[in-house]
């Protein structure tokens, strides 16, 4: 007789409760039921504030019903447990349902703690925990113009960040004397309270909330202790967390004096068959307030159901971060308690860099550090503290510019019991395994080990740890673009310049093999076009193009192709309106205005492009270059000619921009945005480049994204000048031009890039390598040599016959029919029934 399955009900389906599902899920013999008293399931916290600069509750989702279907788990949500039956192990949610249990594991978390502030139930007076929570303050700011954030920890400036990309004059107000008091020193959280405020954010600490009354320009006004007073629209309260425990406390399990639920190092808590993991918890009387803690719980709880052995003996609390586009790190002991203690800092206040090391008595050890402003050493530095390695003789050298040669720690130092990834407990054996088990390459040791997947901050590390197992087992990291080429982009770029090569046929006889193929043509096509900017049709590169590049225009799915006119920064007169009306009108195309701020056509047959391009280029338009790995567009706001709010004249900046780099080529599609003021109302932040307007000139902001992966951009300078600020994008584009791999983004190229941002700004800022003179001369290149490909399309007859249908006649084949879309999903004759409609043929065929 078969035994019956053990039955796990999971209470809460949280991050840390989500994973402990996934644990135990890899074991057969167990009926899991999960319970979530929210509406949704499992959704990630961590980026929560991403939801305001275009995440939706779908990306940040970690789990779906079709999921838990397919691995056989039961999951209720709107299910509040309401009632514990201890003796006869059953819980009851508050719609009546009872679910039986053989474990039970308590995952309910935590929830905001609001200071007993008189007033603190108005309206507009919310809290930033769950994605309910963030669809309130959305709607909330939409009718506010200031947002105030009480509570200066980490919590505290995430929301801060939510509230500035909503577009709300922001503050942050701190009880205690500094920001961030837990990670970082008083010096630290000055450096960051002073880059804070840079942005725009106003920080009061100090500051204790007597009550919350009606405001004279605002909904509320805070009236402080010190007899000051602040006007808001919008609060948030961000001042810490308490353990969910009500439960616990109402069916007598063992709690803590301050809260949470007791648990041992088996995560029991005082009743043998229930356990607590992640927030809620409380062992040896701490509570651990971030994921990968709650991770290592969840594994430990699962292990000791199945009837293993592994413990729960506590958690390093390190953790890095980047706030409002500011790199943060804080390492163990940050504040340098620890009995014998010495620190060596770092402190660099021109360009906003503070580094601090806490090392031992002895001088050996690393036992805390704080990063601000630059974290390029995090890794390194939490690996000496978390595995005992020895320092080396001159431990400052660890944080201090480079002068020499910097003390480093190279991977075959680590031992293999080296956290690697924190977030899901991944160790450096760990990846060993997964390579001796077959894995070839980090992709393939991330989805066997699911390294990198939790916050994404041990990317550079786990990438280097894999390579280097990889070259010790004798598998060659092959750099090449493809087997034509024994070159990396980057090289082949340099090889192009450095020769004055200026034809594919010339590069591949002279350093490559073969004829080419679909991976290095288009990569060579795009270095030739960014060095020498040649016109990519000719006879030399035509061969070289994909289908977009060389027909100037983007296929889509039907075959026939767009056509997008250049509006510099969306400005457009009436007179070119009016033409691309007409011309969408007699080509019976379909028109939309898109999020670039420029109009697309489609439906343009290829016989079709010449002429419709010279109606626009005759009426003073150019191409848009969207089809092409190259700028697309600069979106702008109305800047300070028209909105009262505008700083600056963004219209103008972005027109400015949009004309000089309109040419440039590159790796991938490149787009700007400039905002008049720090509402953001053209989304800079999640553009290649972005720019916003100050009192004092403009904020330059990199590398972001708003695609598949998206990815605020990284703040690079503050209240540039017009002439500093376009120094400053020349340079940045230029290097990106020259070093990035084939169709990577800015984003994911800075990412990669060794040293990242603090490496970056040394370059641009600094002239670190002393290439600054040549990069700018290399852009001005490409602006002087600017063509548009159209124009100079339809000004050649020989060009003109690659638009033909036939090639030696410009007639036009009449059996060609296009279909469109919405007609192919008509219903069909005899699906009257099906659809309640009757059904009419369809004559296809397109006039």
């Amino acid at each position: 007789m078969s035994r019956q399955p053990q039955k796990i009900v999971v209470v809460g389906n949280g991050m840390v409760g989500h994973h402990f599902v996934d644990e135990m899920a890899k074991h057969a013999g167990y009926e899991i039921t999960v319970l979530s008293a929210e509406d949704r399931l499992a959704y990630d916290r961590v980026h929560l504030s991403e939801y305001f600069s275009g995440k939706t509750a779908d990306d940040l989702a970690m789990t779906t019903p079709a999921y838990y279907n397919e691995i056989g788990v039961k999951f209720f949500t709107n299910a509040k447990v309401t009632d514990i039956d201890k003796a006869a192990k059953i819980v009851t949610t508050e719609t009546g349902d009872t679910f039986a249990y053989d474990k039970l594991v308590m995952a309910t978390g935590s929830y905001p703690f609001v200071p007993p502030i008189p007033g603190k139930e108005r309206d507009h007076c919310l809290v930033y925990r769950t994605i309910q929570d963030l669809e309130d303050i959305q709607a909330s700011a939409k009718a506010g113009k200031v947002g105030v954030v009480v509570g200066g920890g980490l919590l505290g400036l995430e929301a801060a960040n939510a509230l500035k990309e909503l577009g709300l004059q922001t503050h942050v107000v701190e009880f205690a004397p500094q920001l961030m008091g837990v990670q970082l020193d008083k010096d630290g959280g000055a450096l960051l309270r002073s880059m804070i405020e840079g942005i725009g954010v106003q920080v009061h600490t100090q500051k204790a909330t007597n009550e919350i009354v009606d405001g004279e320009t605002c909904v509320h006004r805070m009236n402080f202790a010190d007899g000051t007073h602040l006007e808001t629209d919008v609060i948030l309260f961000s001042a810490g967390i308490r353990p969910y425990d009500n439960l616990a406390r109402e069916f007598d399990l063992a709690v803590g004096e301050r809260g949470g639920i007791v648990v041992d190092n088996n995560c029991k808590t005082s009743d043998k068959n229930i356990y607590a993991i992640g927030e809620c918890a409380l062992w040896n009387n701490f509570i651990f307030g971030l994921v990968a803690p709650g991770y290592t719980m969840a594994k430990v709880t699962a292990d000791n159901i199945i009837g293993g052995e592994q413990q729960f003996t506590g958690a390093d609390m390190s953790t890095k971060l980047k706030l409002m586009g500011m790199d943060v790190g804080s390492i163990g002991d940050a504040h340098g308690r620890t009995q014998g203690c010495k620190s060596y800092v770092y402190s660099n206040q021109p360009d906003q860099i503070y580094k601090k090391i806490v090392v031992s008595a002895n001088g050996k050890e690393l036992i805390g550090a704080v990063l601000v402003g630059d974290t390029s050493e995090y890794d390194t530095l939490l690996q000496y503290a978390l595995n005992g390695i020895e320092l080396p003789e001159n431990p400052d050298g660890l944080i201090l510019p480079t002068s020499g040669e910097k003390p480093t720690l190279g991977v075959d130092a680590l031992p293999n019991t080296a956290t690697i990834c924190s977030c899901l407990n991944v160790t450096k054996g760990d990846i060993i395994a997964a390579i001796d088990c077959g894995a070839v390459d980090v992709g393939e040791v991330k989805s066997s080990t699911k390294a990198g997947t939790g916050c994404g901050g041990c990317a550079a590390l786990l990438k280097k740890v894999t390579d280097h197992e990889l070259e010790k087992r004798g598998v060659e990291i092959n750099t090449d673009l493809c087997e034509h080429f024994a070159y990396s982009r980057v090289e082949l770029f340099h090889i192009v310049k450095a020769e004055q090569i200026k034809t594919f046929d010339v590069l591949i006889e002279k350093h490559g093999s073969g004829l080419g193929c679909e991976i290095c043509k288009p990569a060579a096509a795009s270095i030739l076009a960014s060095v020498w900017n040649d016109y990519i049709l000719k006879a030399d590169h035509v061969s070289l193009q994909d289908t977009n590049d060389v027909f100037l225009g983007n296929m889509q799915k039907d075959g026939t192709y767009s056509v997008v006119p250049r509006m510099p920064g969306g400005e457009v007169t009436p007179d070119k309106l009016i033409v691309i009306g007409e011309v969408a009108k007699e080509y019976k195309l379909y028109t939309k205005v898109t999020g670039g701020q420029r109009i697309d056509l489609f439906g343009a047959r290829v016989d079709q492009l010449p002429a419709i391009w010279k109606r626009l280029i005759d009426a003073g338009m150019e191409t848009g270059h969207a089809y092409g790995k190259s700028l697309r567009t600069v979106k702008s706001c109305v800047g300070s000619t028209w909105c009262r709010y505008g700083q600056q004249d963004s219209m103008a900046m972005a027109i400015f921009l949009e004309d000089r780099y309109k040419g440039l080529r590159s790796p991938h599609k490149i787009k700007f945005a400039v905002s008049g003021c720090t509402r953001e109302c053209a989304e800079a932040q999640s553009k290649d480049i972005g720019i916003i307007a100050t009192e004092n000139g403009w904020n330059l902001y990199v590398s972001g994204n708003g695609g598949m992966k998206p990815r605020h951009g990284d703040l690079f300078a503050t209240d540039l000048d017009d002439e500093t600020l376009v120094k400053y994008i020349d340079r940045y584009l230029m290097f990106y031009v020259r070093t990035a791999d084939r169709l990577t983004r800015t984003s994911v190229w800075l990412e990669n890039l060794a040293g990242g941002l603090a490496y970056m700004e040394k370059i641009v800022k600094d002239d670190h390598l002393g290439i600054n003179a040549e990069l700018e001369k290399q852009m001005q290149n490409v602006v002087d040599t600017y063509q548009c490909e159209w124009k100079t399309t339809i000004e050649s007859t020989e060009q003109l016959k690659r638009f033909r249908q036939f090639v030696n006649s410009d007639t036009v084949d009449g059996n060609i029919e296009f279909v469109t879309e919405r007609d192919q999903i008509r219903p069909a004759q005899g699906d009257e029934k099906k659809y309640g409609v009757q059904i009419q043929a369809v004559d296809l065929t397109l006039a």
